[in-house]
């Protein structure tokens, strides 16, 4: 799966998503730390990327169209040290069906995956948790 890490995710994370057969990249070796939320989104989309990231600014689902995108995830851990995340992380790429999640809004908690996928019969996406 081709990924792209928010740069409030540790960028080391791109290596261990590598070492699981992802393809990943962070924003920091682009040179484009910084930027906007919505420049970051538009590269990420423009690359076909399932984006990364802890920003709460991504979890307004009416700014963000179900489907029409590669795929979000937003991590939502108690605590956020770098460890946590990379390990949080890394646990959910390697053992959940990430490549079916294109085009689908995710939350992930440290017990809980929440998964809200595109819905073709309805406006309203349906949501599905483990």
């Amino acid at each position: 799966m081709k990924v792209k890490l928010d740069e409030n995710v540790p960028a080391t994370l791109a290596a261990s998503l590598a070492e699981l057969g992802h393809d990943a990249e962070t924003f920091s070796t682009e040179c484009m730390t910084g930027r906007g939320d919505d420049a970051l989104w538009q590269a990420a989309q423009a690359e076909q990327r399932f984006f990364v990231t802890q920003d709460l600014d991504f979890s307004d689902l009416r700014a963000i169209i179900l489907g029409g995108h590669a795929g979000l995830m937003l991590v939502r851990l108690r605590r956020q040290s770098r460890r946590s995340l990379i390990s949080r992380i890394r646990a959910v790429f390697a053992t959940e069906p990430v490549e079916e999640w294109r085009g689908c809004f995710v939350v992930v908690t440290e017990n809980k995956i929440r998964v809200r996928k595109p819905d073709a019969r309805s406006d309203q996406p349906p949501a599905s948790d483990k």
